[in-house]
């Protein structure tokens, strides 16, 4: 591979598309903060569907981005081809040292264009989650495997964001230990509002409890079991409430169940401002049965915020038990048991709130993943790993 001394390490950055979330997140935070001076890096993305928000247009507009049809959620052998041709394209124009590619989709579709464009390129994949629960039957979980399996064998190195996501990976033979990094998420808050400001903004009640339910409303998040655990807390004549910040497939689900069985939750649908809905919480609930690092959960614990979420992925990594939250089974009882367990403490709300505030800006800012991801690229650059 050829770079001429003092030229930029050019970078092709391919990510599905960038709806809001914790791999959005993480993008446009590499896009704003890698040295231009060093890194000529270019961003390349799908479109958002219909139901999805666009983090570019509600938080990101500094960031510039190549569209690309096709290279969305929905898979379309139509839409798929020309979307792989027009990467095949770029990639012969831009010439990038380094293509790194984000989510399963832009992970398909760029290596494979990468291999096809007969362009020299260093090749990094980042698992910022994996399909391996909750998403397919056994056959489709078997080709995902089988597929991820050949791309390693095509790439220079694969970061996954949590230890529990690469060693699922890892278990079912996809990558080696050698070639597999780790690269947790990165994040800045800005400073949070008042919690009167916040509330009266989003029309919530200055007097109660609440917990907050935060991300995409859809079956992999369990809105059903969140509901439930709503359900066995007013069963216990709880003075908990609660919303959900977010929208999906399942929001009317919810609606429905809400009003039916009158339930003590409200309906934010999505917000941009991230900083306001986690001032007008007291802590954060997940119900999740999969998940990579969710950012989410660093983002509440960055807000000063209690979390109890279930055991999956790599939940364990950003909520320590008994220390900054509560890591639970998906049963029920014992979620509702570790909500009832902050509702009745204030003490104890307040002190695993700090707890989790020191941690996460510790180990989760911004600026640790820029400068971790400029020192990859410099020694893969050079040959190391």
């Amino acid at each position: 591979m050829r770079r001429e001394p003092g030229e930029p390490i050019r970078v092709m950055r391919i990510i599905a598309r960038m709806n809001v979330g914790g791999p959005a997140v993480q993008v446009a935070g590499l896009m704003r903060g890698l040295n231009l001076s060093e890194f000529n890096h270019r961003l390349f993305t799908g479109f958002c569907g219909q139901n999805e928000a666009d983090f570019l247009e509600l938080s990101a507009r500094d960031v510039q981005a190549t569209h690309i049809r096709g290279l969305g959620r929905h898979i379309s052998i139509l839409s798929d081809v020309r979307a792989f041709i027009a990467l095949v394209r770029h990639i012969r124009s831009f010439k990038p040292h380094i293509i790194h590619t984000h989510t399963a989709k832009a992970g398909f579709l760029g290596r494979l264009a990468s291999l096809a464009s007969f362009h020299r390129s260093i090749r990094i994949h980042t698992f910022h989650g994996h399909l391996l629960q909750g998403y397919f039957g056994k056959l489709g979980r078997t080709f995902v495997i089988s597929t991820e399996k050949t791309l390693a064998l095509f790439t220079h190195y694969l970061l996954a964001v949590g230890n529990k996501v690469r060693s699922d990976l890892l278990e079912v033979g996809i990558g080696t230990k050698e070639k597999f990094g780790l690269m947790p998420p990165g994040l800045k808050m800005t400073e949070l509002p008042s919690k009167l400001d916040s509330r009266n903004a989003l029309d919530l009640s200055q007097s109660e409890l609440y917990c907050g339910f935060i991300g995409r409303v859809n079956q992999i998040k369990r809105p059903d079991r969140f509901l439930d655990v709503v359900s066995e807390l007013k069963k216990r004549n709880s003075e908990l409430s609660f919303f959900i910040a977010g929208d999906g497939e399942l929001l009317n689900y919810c609606y429905r169940r809400i009003e039916s069985e009158s339930l003590s939750v409200k309906l934010l649908g999505w917000q941009s401002d991230m900083e306001r809905v986690l001032s007008a919480a007291d802590m954060v609930v997940l119900t999740s049965d999969n998940e990579g690092m969710p950012l989410s959960l660093i983002q509440a614990g960055m807000s000063g915020l209690p979390v109890v979420a279930t055991n999956v992925g790599s939940v364990s990594e950003i909520v320590i038990e008994g220390a900054t939250g509560f890591v639970t089974s998906v049963e029920v009882v014992e979620i509702a048991d570790a909500l009832e367990s902050l509702v009745e403490s204030k003490n104890l709300r307040n002190h695993l709130g700090e707890n989790a505030k020191n941690f996460t800006l510790n180990n989760f800012g911004v600026e640790r993943l820029v400068s971790d991801h400029e020192k990859l690229y410099r020694n893969l650059m050079l040959g190391l790993k």
